[in-house]
């Protein structure tokens, strides 16, 4: 096996692992934010045990992220040292930003609210929450547009073989990066949702609790109600983003081998790369691919016979990835209207055979953020800058494969045991409830 390709497992096992926490501390801090402030706008006292009962496990999950977060950076150098030659001095600002203003707003205040109860006023104390919000909310926005950059290289010019920025402003008002941003962030939203509903759907069912948690489900059903009807639209407009700067990825997502107009959905499709074909085509929408990634009815997509083979995309992992987000994010919006429904009625309680399926549902929003990932990073190869730097050009010349088989053991060692201790913690945290 070769550096390059243990190199990739190892990075995409740091990251895929990585965003098992993100996405959870990006929602679960804003729903934490709304119960506090329902607490100091009312004076009700369950709001505050409901905040701080799931600032607990936003906490454990929040450090469980950092510790995993801080290995990705290092890899940049020990493995990857050609990728950060060449886009050093665009990833530059946006890191640096990320590190020393969003990551410091966000633990700062947060120190603030874990040790400020009883000694901050209610309305401050409030305000370090919302603070957190913000600066964890604005961490997300700086990594996403340095990653957005690898997909949509703008504002750089090259030199002596390196990208060099010569306009931040293009860098950090790209739309294919807000769309990204909007698109991510939502799916953490997403997660944080279903966690909550999960979570209160297992003391409902042990009738512990019950005033809190149906409280906390009420609330995080509308928030999950909101969320997966904008994730909607923002999804949308984000594959519209993809079909203009990345039209490789749009056509694997399709397994769509042919240019052609009017291009239709397949409700019934499986890729076959080997022959350029697909292997399964049925129950087609007519003209409905070219509408989404156009906004033309008649528009033409690029089939993937027009690219070299040495350009395309892994078809297999690109199609199911998007089948599978678009499939289970209608089913999110779903179940959001059903939760929404049955707690506006009063009569979640009584549906047992729903809250079953919301507990077992915890972990299938995670796996679809996952999913998302594989398909932006998947979709994009074989380029690690999209058009300009290939993945196997951007190793470092001097690591060895042994020395990444190495680390990689290592690191599913090390992040192995954190994964033991974080479920073991939430689980048991989850089960116990409110103190």
């Amino acid at each position: 096996m070769d550096a390059v390709l243990l190199a990739r497992w190892q990075f995409a096992m740091t990251a895929m692992f990585h965003f098992i926490f993100v996405p959870l501390t990006l929602g679960l801090v804003v729903l934490i934010a709304i119960m506090e402030t329902i607490y100091v706008k009312t004076n009700n006292e369950e709001y505050k045990t409901m905040a701080k009962f799931w600032g607990k496990l936003f906490l454990i999950n929040f450090a469980v992220g950092i510790v995993t977060g801080i290995t990705l950076e290092f890899q940049f150098g020990m493995n990857w040292a050609e990728y950060s030659r060449f886009v050093g001095d665009v990833f530059g600002a946006p890191l640096a930003i990320e590190a020393t203003v969003a990551f410091f707003l966000e633990s700062t205040f947060l120190g603030m609210w874990i040790f400020g109860w009883n000694k901050l006023s209610k309305k401050t104390h409030c305000f370090a929450i919302w603070m957190v919000v913000l600066g964890s909310n604005m961490s997300a926005l700086w990594i996403l547009v340095a990653n957005a950059w690898m997909q949509n290289p703008v504002g750089f010019i090259l030199n002596n073989d390196r990208a060099e920025m010569v306009s931040f402003a293009a860098l950090i008002f790209s739309p294919y990066a807000w769309s990204k941003f909007l698109h991510t962030v939502l799916s953490g939203y997403i997660v944080a949702a279903f966690f909550i509903m999960g979570i209160s759907a297992y003391h409902l069912l042990k009738k512990s609790h019950q005033s809190i948690f149906k409280k906390s489900f009420r609330m995080a059903s509308i928030f999950a109600l909101v969320v997966t009807l904008l994730e909607f639209f923002v999804g949308d407009w984000h594959a519209y983003e993809v079909s203009k700067v990345q039209p490789t990825k749009l056509a694997a997502m399709e397994a769509h081998w042919e240019t052609s107009s009017g291009v239709p959905i397949y409700l019934l499709a499986l890729p076959n790369e080997s022959e350029e074909k697909n292997s399964i085509e049925a129950l087609p929408i007519p003209k409905l691919l070219s509408l989404l990634a156009t906004h033309k009815i008649d528009g033409t997509i690029k089939g993937l016979k027009d690219f070299p083979k040495d350009e395309r995309p892994p078809v297999m992992l690109t199609f199911l990835s998007f089948r599978l987000m678009v499939i289970f994010s209608s089913i999110f919006i779903i179940l959001a209207i059903l939760a929404f429904y049955y707690s506006k009625k009063d009569t979640i309680e009584s549906k047992k055979w729903f809250l079953k399926l919301l507990l077992f549902f915890i972990p299938v929003p995670y796996i679809i953020g996952e999913l998302g990932w594989a398909l932006a990073e998947v979709g994009r190869q074989p380029w690690i800058v999209y058009g300009l730097l290939k993945t196997n050009d951007a190793i470092s010349k001097s690591v060895t494969s042994s020395q990444v088989f190495t680390s990689l053991i290592g690191f599913v060692l090390f992040y192995g045991t954190l994964a033991v201790i974080d479920i073991y913690l939430l689980a048991k945290i989850s089960k116990k409830g409110p103190q």
